[in-house]
């Protein structure tokens, strides 16, 4: 079931109401997919497909850390830059 994020944000409680009930709501932004309301119960879905070997997990479950090093720091201010470019 689709619905424009504007309906959704109109009328959101009955929305989580149809979830509830255990409808896929796919919300779209000017007719494009952009996010899926599940239900809570249906993350257990993809565990269950991880263990019949449907699907992988990722060889990296969290994110990369930083690498500690200083950022970059600029030698001019963008306002120099933009009034340079202007003349």
């Amino acid at each position: 079931m689709d619905v424009a994020v504007s309906e959704l944000r109109a009328h959101l409680s009955t929305w989580l109401a149809r979830v509830r009930e255990g409808q896929e709501v796919v919300v779209t932004d000017r007719g494009t997919p952009v996010a899926r309301l599940l239900p809570v119960g249906t993350a257990g879905i993809l565990d269950e497909l991880a263990s019949n070997n449907v699907i992988a997990r990722p060889a990296q479950p969290t994110r990369p850390a930083a690498t500690g090093r200083a950022r970059p720091r600029a030698r001019r201010s963008m306002a120099e830059v933009v009034t340079e470019q202007r003349r």
